[in-house]
């Protein structure tokens, strides 16, 4: 919907406390999720439901980069905000690139120095080892995704869409979304997959996972422009309420607490697809998040909360600290499983902190740098 040339633009809205926390609370569940034979596991939403937190950092990424993306448009023109998206999209595609290549060298290194062997292999880096003429640039197109290297490549390719999406959803609202959603069906029915090279697979299927991507950005977009927020309405609510719980019932059936079918857990299997259970369980509990936490509460102010909050606020810069941390603490579990009752705790906590501590290091960060450029005319 463009603005009328007498409209003000739209005012950047309050940060949200609510989105940071539930980033913070996705990242520690991600890194925790990365260790391999951890028991902490269990302590993670993921384990009792059939979504886990990369869908809704998908859904809130879109959100709150279709919410920017009008922002821009509104006050700049649709070419101010198409190059800063590109310039966003840039940064994250040099971001995965570099921890792609740090992360083949400290698995290399591993396995000739340390050693540990096998890591290679079992982490999908023969492919670099044995054929690096082909894996170079199928790395670079982002077709050759190792252990961890496929989530960064999914929101660089929704971002890429981002532009063209935002243009047609100025001008068809909603209908602008049929496309991906054609797409997504396409995958779900076997006609659409993206090529992999290096035997490893795509982990997250861009043309499934930019459909969710591209509804949280028309949903940014329509709250920023038409103010329209999630409400509370009781028959969704008894909904999403309803779809989680079936969540919870498939994941105790399957780990043999409640009978039931024999694999009711099977129907949200095929992550890389965002299989239709999957997605639907992520809404539900998206919506119940945003319709029943308040934007605003007590427990908010206290210090988990707020180490919760530094994690979401940094959660990029968090998200590659933590698959090296997670990466070392596999590591340490596999090496000495006869110690895991001390060291289990000790690595998931520890490392817990430490991306507390990388994350409050980058709101010091931000706090020192415009102030240190701006003294050199270079302000930001």
């Amino acid at each position: 919907m463009p603005l009328a040339a007498d409209a003000l633009p739209p005012a950047r809205p309050p940060r949200d406390l609510r989105l940071d926390i539930v980033r913070g609370w996705m990242q520690v569940s991600i890194f925790v999720s990365h260790i391999a034979g951890t028991a902490f596991a269990w302590g993670i939403h993921a384990a009792w439901g059939l979504s886990d937190s990369s869908e809704q950092f998908v859904l809130l990424s879109g959100f709150t980069l279709g919410s920017v993306f009008a922002l821009k448009a509104a006050r700049g023109g649709f070419g101010a905000a198409r190059s800063d998206m590109a310039r966003r999209t840039l940064r994250l595609y040099a971001t995965h690139l570099t921890v792609f290549f740090m992360f083949a060298a400290l698995v290399l290194w591993a396995e000739m120095c340390v050693p540990l062997p096998g890591g290679v292999e079992r982490l999908g880096w023969s492919f670099l080892v044995e054929r690096l003429w082909l894996a170079l640039p199928a790395a670079f197109a982002m077709l050759y995704q190792p252990a961890f290297m496929g989530i960064l490549p999914v929101f660089v390719w929704s971002m890429l869409l981002l532009p063209a999406f935002m243009w047609a959803a100025a001008r068809a609202g909603g209908w602008a979304l049929a496309p991906a959603v054609a797409a997504y069906v396409a995958v779900q029915l076997g006609l659409l997959e993206t090529p992999s090279v290096g035997g490893t697979g795509i982990a997250f299927e861009p043309f499934a996972w930019a459909a969710l991507f591209l509804g949280g950005a028309l949903a940014g977009r329509r709250a920023l422009l038409a103010g329209e927020g999630v409400q509370p309405r009781r028959w969704l609510v008894a909904g999403a309420a309803a779809v989680v719980a079936a969540g919870f019932w498939a994941r105790l059936v399957g780990y043999g607490v409640l009978p039931g079918p024999e694999d009711p857990v099977a129907v949200a299997m095929h992550k890389e697809a965002l299989a239709p259970a999957r997605l639907l369980h992520a809404l539900a509990l998206a919506y119940l998040v945003a319709a029943l936490v308040p934007r605003e509460a007590a427990w908010m102010r206290l210090w988990p909360a707020q180490a919760l909050a530094a994690i979401g606020r940094h959660s990029l810069r968090v998200f590659c600290v933590g698959l090296f941390l997670a990466w070392g603490a596999s590591t340490a579990l596999a090496r000495w499983p006869e110690d895991a009752a001390w060291l289990d705790p000790l690595l998931v906590l520890g490392g817990a902190g430490a991306l507390a501590a990388v994350a409050w290091a980058s709101d010091g960060w931000r706090r020192w740098w415009p102030q240190r450029v701006g003294r050199g005319g270079v302000a930001e």
